[in-house]
């Protein structure tokens, strides 16, 4: 399968998706109308709670569908010989007002395993959180609650990573934890976001919509349509100069990140140099 048909095969995935998607939300609508009527008689109350449950259910699956159709529709139109590929991430963070948004996948200590992006500046963002171990990702994940930061408050709360993002000129950071049952399995991270329809629940209901496709559900997609990147040039070359120093991997990576934080270039540009052979740090 060449390139082009590879790109139409992705359209069609999520094109499926969204039809079970939106199967999905009728069933939970016509549960919750079952529960809203029950919840009318005399002492069944309690059936408002569960159709209230259900109502939210169909809205995620209804927004998880809007997403994937927008990367469907994208994608079948895209012109290959015009420019690069239509991201998914794209249509993320169109969704949540903004061109910039990230998506994180944390392990238990809230580090980074995985990012997938609309764009450089949301890369360059992630990266420079990456490299420094604080920011609103971490936040978010620790405390499982969404945060929004604004302008001087950035660089008062992270002294390093504001000015870093300041020079990237970002002035607007929200994190939204991707729900999941038992611990924080990701963060999305919007950068400059404008008023969206809902505001900051316009931006929950989108991180709510994510979790089904990326975390949970019968059709999630750990690999994001090709989009999650999960540094493996980065784990190589950690691996590699733990092995040339002779001390231990965390050491290894802390060299990798001061040395990209001190030349402003991304980690994966440090890493690749010392998989060639051309740095060697010490």
């Amino acid at each position: 399968m060449g390139r082009r048909e590879e790109d139409v095969s992705l359209g069609a995935v999520a094109r499926r998706r969204a039809v079970l998607a939106r199967e999905r939300a009728d069933r939970a609508e016509a549960i919750a109308e079952r529960h809203e009527l029950l919840a009318k008689e005399p002492g069944r109350e309690f059936h408002a709670h569960i159709a209230e449950t259900h109502r939210k259910t169909a809205a995620c699956h209804r927004a998880s569908a809007g997403l994937q159709e927008n990367f469907a529709r994208r994608t079948e139109q895209w012109d290959q010989d015009h420019g690069t590929r239509p991201r998914f991430m794209t249509g993320v963070a169109e969704a949540c007002g903004t061109n910039s948004a990230a998506i994180t996948l944390v392990d238990a200590g809230q580090n980074q395993l995985a990012i997938a992006v609309s764009d450089e500046q949301s890369r360059a963002a992630q990266d420079l959180e990456f490299m420094l171990g604080n920011g609103p990702t971490r936040d978010a994940a620790s405390v499982r609650r969404p945060l929004h930061v604004t302008g001087r408050e950035i660089e008062a709360r992270w002294p390093g990573y504001g000015a870093g993002l300041a020079s990237l000129g970002i002035d607007s950071v929200a994190a939204l934890p991707l729900p999941s049952q038992n611990h924080c399995m990701g963060v999305l991270t919007v950068f400059d976001a404008h008023p969206a329809p809902g505001g900051h629940a316009g931006l929950t209901d989108v991180a709510a919509a994510l979790s089904p496709i990326v975390l949970l559900g019968p059709d999630a997609d750990a690999g994001l349509y090709g989009e999650i990147d999960f540094r493996a040039t980065l784990l190589q070359a950690t691996g590699m100069l733990a092995g040339q120093l002779g001390r231990p991997v965390a050491d290894a990576l802390a060299l990798i990140k001061a040395r990209a934080f001190a030349e402003e270039v991304s980690i994966e540009t440090v890493a690749r140099q010392i998989m060639r052979g051309d740095l060697r740090l010490s």
